[in-house]
C-alpha cells in the first residue's frame, strides 16, 4: 500500500463491489451458517478465511482476538482475549467457495496484507466495549442504517452500504454502535500493513 496521508477513516478509491451481489450471497450464507457470539453480547461472527485446514482457527476466542480496553473508573488500560497470528489466515472457508464473497475476498488479498477476514454483525440498539485493537480494520458494510456510526475518539462517523471500503484506524480507541432497529452487517478485514503509521 502506497503511503500517504490518511485520517482515521480512509476511503479506498477506485475500489467499489456489487452491494446487491453482496446482499443475495449473504442471505444463502445465513441459510447454512450462523452468527457466533463468542462471549459477548449484541455481537456476531461469521469467519469467512481461516488458517489452512485448520478448523480449530474459527472457533472459540479465535473470532474475537486481542484487544485492550479502559474497563472501569480508575483509567487502567488492560488486555481482554488471546494473540491471533493474523498472517496465518490465508484459506477461504469452503461455505463461501461458490459465492460473490470468493470474488471481494481475492480481490482484497490483491490490494492488501490481511488477517482475519469476517462477517460481522452488530444487533440493533447496541454498542460495542470502548476498547482498540493490534491492527487497522478494513470495512465494506453490507447492512446498515442511518443510525449506525462508528467513532474513533471523539470522531463518529456512518459508513454506507454501498460498495465502498473504508479502512478505520482501530490500534486508536473506538467503539461501533448500532442505534436502529434492524442488524448491521460489515465484512470486516484486519489489514496488517497499517496505513496509518
Amino acid at each position: 500500500m502506497t503511503q500517504v496521508s490518511f485520517e482515521d477513516f480512509y476511503k479506498v478509491p477506485d475500489l467499489k463491489f456489487d452491494i446487491s451481489r453482496l446482499r443475495k450471497d449473504l442471505e444463502s450464507v445465513l441459510k447454512k451458517k450462523k452468527f457466533k457470539t463468542p462471549g459477548v453480547t449484541h455481537f456476531g461472527a461469521i469467519p469467512i478465511n481461516q488458517i489452512p485446514n485448520n478448523n480449530d482457527s474459527i472457533e472459540g476466542n479465535n473470532i474475537r482476538g486481542k484487544y485492550w480496553t479502559i474497563a472501569d473508573e480508575t483509567g487502567k488500560e488492560v488486555s481482554r482475549d488471546i494473540d491471533i497470528d493474523e498472517s496465518k489466515y490465508t484459506q477461504l472457508v469452503s461455505e463461501f467457495e461458490n459465492t460473490y464473497f470468493k470474488e471481494v475476498y481475492e480481490t482484497l488479498c490483491k490490494k492488501f496484507k490481511l488477517g482475519r477476514v469476517r462477517l460481522l454483525l452488530k444487533e440493533p440498539r447496541s454498542t460495542l466495549s470502548w476498547h482498540k485493537d493490534p491492527e487497522p480494520r478494513l470495512h465494506l458494510p453490507i447492512i446498515t442504517n442511518l443510525g449506525c456510526s462508528m467513532v474513533i475518539e471523539n470522531v463518529a462517523k456512518h459508513l454506507p452500504a454501498d460498495g465502498s471500503v473504508t479502512i478505520t484506524n482501530n490500534t486508536k480507541y473506538h467503539n461501533f454502535f448500532n442505534g436502529g432497529e434492524q442488524a448491521r452487517i460489515h465484512l470486516v478485514a484486519c489489514v496488517l500493513e497499517n496505513p496509518f503509521n
